[in-house]
């Protein structure tokens, strides 16, 4: 195949952005209102591919964090604990509501602030926050069916910590099933990406949310670290590294304090001789490639079965020559802006490790942006299992490639890392399928298809992947007690 065929130049289709509005500075909300920080602190949040300020936004420190746990605290105890499970739905379920209404705007937000492609925050982000936030209004009052035979309630306080790699989805991950159990909640979302969080105080504000059931405080690690640490909390939810995991997994230790962890992820997406090739390449390119690999779940480790792989390979290559990095905004964008200059920073030390460890490297010949924090796909060819590139998480569109013969092999290979997040498989028989499914050691396994989630269906991983489950009828496990 001629990859010439497919270098089309594309005019720019530049998504509007004059409708989103952000606010020239931003507070924290604390029990129904924007409240200024008793830190007196603010810090800039910046666009990491224009590298424009997009705003000011409130420092919280341990005072602020007291307060918005203490709001919490009252809201729970006078209102929300006593509302009816109905009622509860019905907030819920406006918020899912105006979440839709302003979908548009909030797409935009979230590709400014984050990096991430139009496409996807506009087709995938947004639609799923507010599809949470639709479910879990449906299971509101019908706790009783979930758990036959036994009591729920609620725990009180949760004090909940998301990524940035997608704000307001996480968001709606941990708050929608929070809320429907009983709870309430102090959210901090992540310091480089927090104006889709803000804005979703907002929509909870315009929904007429008894104050203090939702309060949403910024700010850095710091912040973070005092909601962990305080005593009025019940339940702690965190996304993000292994490292900080395991930092909050010892200070929660000998508390009642109950904990979900969603952790780092190293995964393996396993292509077998008998797999549609064409359907796999374009599975791996979305496992990896479409989300710049800012994916705790991306399909960054790829085993191709020995006698397939110069094929898989091939068309992985000139499928990579197709890919437009660019403009997050701008509608033809496959892959947008690395979040930070650290985050890019770290991805660029690790293709220097890969090229020190002599693995085969290559990247795609596409134009790169001069201006802000952007990285081409790129392929690590005959890697092997001692590789720092296969073993470690990168977080970038780095996709490793190694080679296998024999189920048994790929298994021992596939679980042969500390994460255990999820991985794929390619093939037309479903016994195979059926057989890695309860062989490999990660929390969720895709046949045939990649990225693909839905309320119904439970996330989470194994080993230092984290614990506890978000997502279908398992989400509400980690908020309530019998």
């Amino acid at each position: 195949m001629n990859t010439e065929s497919f270098n089309w130049e594309y005019a720019p289709a530049p998504e509007a952005k004059d409708h989103a509005k952000i606010k020239k500075q931003y507070d924290l909300f604390i029990n129904g209102k924007f409240t200024k920080p008793l830190s007196k602190k603010y810090f800039a949040t910046t666009s990491p591919s224009s590298l424009e300020k997009l705003a000011e936004v409130a420092e919280a420190n341990e005072n602020d964090v007291n307060a918005a746990v203490k709001a919490a605290r009252v809201a729970y105890e006078k209102y929300w604990k006593k509302l009816t499970a109905k009622e509860r739905g019905k907030y819920i379920f406006r918020i899912a509501r105006i979440i839709q209404e302003r979908s548009r705007e909030l797409a935009v937000i979230e590709s400014m602030d984050g990096g991430k492609p139009i496409r996807e925050s506009r087709d995938f982000d947004i639609p799923n926050a507010a599809n949470y936030f639709f479910y879990y209004a449906g299971w509101a009052d019908k706790l009783e069916y979930a758990f036959p035979n036994k009591t729920p309630k609620s725990l009180g306080v949760a004090a909940q910590i998301i990524p940035w790699n997608f704000p307001l989805l996480m968001a709606a991950w941990k708050i929608a099933p929070a809320l429907a159990t009983g709870n309430t909640v102090v959210l901090k979302p992540a310091e480089g990406t927090p104006l889709t969080a803000l804005k979703l105080a907002e929509i909870i504000q315009y929904a007429d949310l008894p104050p203090g059931v939702v309060n949403i405080i910024t700010g850095f690690g710091a912040t973070g670290a005092a909601m962990v640490n305080h005593k009025d909390v019940n339940k702690i939810a965190f996304t993000g590294s292994t490292d900080v995991g395991k930092i909050i997994q010892k200070a929660v230790a000998g508390s009642n304090k109950k904990l979900t962890l969603e952790l780092g992820g190293k995964a393996a997406n396993i292509v077998f001789d008998d797999a549609p090739i064409n359907q796999a390449v374009e599975g791996i390119v979305n496992g990896i490639f479409f989300n710049q690999g800012h994916v705790c779940c991306a399909g960054s480790r790829l085993f191709v079965q020995e006698n397939v792989a110069e094929e898989v390979i091939s068309k992985l290559k000139e499928r990579m020559e197709t890919l437009i990095v660019g403009d997050p905004l701008d509608k033809n964008t496959d892959i947008g802006a690395i979040n930070s200059k650290e985050q890019l920073d770290k991805i660029n030390s690790y293709l220097h490790i890969g090229k020190e460890e002599g693995l085969e490297i290559h990247q795609s010949n596409c134009n790169v942006p001069s201006k802000g924090y952007f990285c081409k796909p790129t392929l690590f060819i005959g890697a092997s299992q001692s590789n720092r590139v296969v073993q470690e998480e990168i977080f970038g569109p780095v996709l490793t490639i190694q080679t296998f013969r024999t189920i048994e092999e790929v298994i021992e290979k596939a679980n042969n890392i500390p994460y255990g997040l999820s991985a794929g498989v390619w093939t037309d028989k479903g016994s195979k399928i059926f057989n890695l499914t309860t062989k490999l050691r990660a929390g969720v396994v895709w046949a045939n298809t990649y990225n693909k989630f839905d309320p119904t269906s439970p996330f989470g991983g194994y080993k230092e992947s984290g614990f506890g489950r978000e997502g279908g009828l398992h989400g509400l496990l980690p908020y309530i007690t019998f």
